[in-house]
Order: structure tokens, then C-alpha cells, then sequence
């Protein structure tokens, strides 16, 4: 005999999302999520604040641990770290924005898929040296590059991370998801090794590389055309008042 499953918990899942599309705070959003989710399950108050205190206490330190690395960041960008960055990649004259982000995308994967997640990220890889030696191969291909094309390469670079990341973690065994998964499953009956599950995730890992190893090789044609584009616009817009 199958017990019924309560589905309500999964209200949860609806709340975090409208609050992330609404745009809400990221803190406030996960803190609702949670009290709406406990709710759902039956939880009375007491236990849900009784819950909340003891992720408290065991998770004082992660603070420090974050805020640590960011301080060294910071201070290695005051001395010059993004500029030391720039200037070597745009030493290497076969770099390109394209290939460096795909290089870093398989760098990224294979490091996650073996439990190194750290070793990127947004603050401590992404901004300080990723996107800086994005932008430097593209300089010293295009020469001065404008906002757009900035802030269209400092996307690719997040999104490069995210996607190495994301997927690469999926094929290490001890990840917390697929312990979840794994828990949740054996709970409902169903045995499942968390090898297998990890296993599964290279398939998934494989064309999540080859989709967006696509899209970085395209970049570099994209980034020809847009500079392309507006330097023949400027070139438009002078020519009328040269005229003049």
C-alpha cells in the first residue's frame, strides 16, 4: 500500500520563483519560501523558529568565509590585478574573447565535476580576471570597445561560469542535490546509488558544453559585426556635419 504524498510543500517552488520575477529581495524571497513551505507540510510555528535558529547558529561563520576572499580581491584590484589581466591576454595574439571562454568553460566543468567548485565564481573569477581578459582580447583585436560590447562580454563571462558550474557539479557524487535526490527517492521506496544518478549527469553535462561551446565560438564573429555596425554608424553620423 502507497501512502498518499503531500504536494502541497511544493508551494514553495511557486513562491521562490514569483519572487525572483518580481524582483524582490533574494533574502526576503528564500525566508518566505521557507516559512510558506513548513506551513504547507505542517509544521507548527515553534518548530519552523526552532528551525531557523539552528541553520543560524550552524551557519554564523559562512559570512566570514565569504567576505574573506572578497577583501583579497579587493585589494589585489586596487594594485592592479584587471589591468595585469588585460595587458596579458592581449599579449597573445591567437586569444580571442571566444576561445578564452570556451578554455574556461571546460576548465570550469571539469574542476566542478570533481568537487572543486571554489575554485571559480562571480566575485572571485568572473569580474577580477574573467571578464577583464575577455575584454582585453577583444581590444587588442578591435581596439577600444564600446559600452555595449562591455557589458556583452562581461554576460558571456557570467554566463560561461554558470553554465560550467551548473552542469559540471551535476556529475560529482557527493553533491548536495543528488544526496537529496537520492534521500528523497529512498524514502519514497525507490533505491537508487548516487553513482548512478551522478553518472547520468555527464550526458547532460556533455551537450551543455557543446551548446554553449557553440555559442562562445560564434562570439567572436558577433563581436566583428557589432563593432562593425557602429563604427559605420559613427561614420554616419560625422559625414553629415562634415558636410556641413
Amino acid at each position: 500500500m502507497v501512502s498518499e504524498v503531500n504536494l502541497w510543500p511544493l508551494v514553495g517552488v511557486a513562491v521562490i520563483v514569483a519572487g525572483f520575477v518580481l524582483r524582490f529581495n533574494p533574502m526576503l524571497v528564500v525566508i518566505v519560501t521557507a516559512i510558506a513551505t513548513a506551513f504547507a507540510a505542517g509544521f507548527p510555528l515553534d518548530r519552523i523558529l526552532a528551525a531557523i535558529g539552528t541553520g543560524f547558529i550552524k551557519t554564523r561563520n559562512l559570512p566570514l568565509i565569504i567576505l574573506l576572499p572578497l577583501a583579497v580581491i579587493g585589494l589585489l584590484e586596487r594594485h592592479g590585478l584587471r589591468q595585469h589581466a588585460q595587458n596579458w591576454i592581449g599579449s597573445i595574439r591567437s586569444a580571442t574573447a571566444g576561445r578564452l571562454l570556451i578554455v574556461y568553460l571546460a576548465a570550469r566543468q571539469l574542476t566542478a565535476a570533481i568537487g572543486l567548485t571554489s575554485l571559480g565564481g562571480h566575485p572571485q573569477m568572473v569580474r577580477p580576471l574573467l571578464a577583464p581578459m575577455a575584454e582585453g582580447a577583444a581590444e587588442a583585436r578591435h581596439g577600444t570597445l564600446s559600452d555595449k560590447v562591455r557589458h556583452k562580454l562581461r554576460a558571456f563571462s557570467a554566463a560561461t561560469d554558470n553554465v560550467g558550474l551548473f552542469f559540471g557539479q551535476d556529475i560529482f557524487v557527493a553533491f548536495g542535490a543528488i544526496v537529496l535526490m537520492t534521500t528523497f527517492l529512498r524514502e519514497a521506496g525507490i533505491e537508487v546509488e548516487p553513482i548512478h544518478v551522478a553518472l547520468w549527469g555527464i550526458p547532460t553535462a556533455v551537450c551543455a558544453f557543446l551548446i554553449h561551446g557553440w555559442r562562445l565560438y560564434r562570439l567572436d564573429a558577433a563581436l566583428e559585426r557589432d563593432i562593425a555596425r557602429e563604427k559605420a554608424a559613427d561614420a554616419a553620423a560625422i559625414l553629415p556635419r562634415t558636410g556641413a
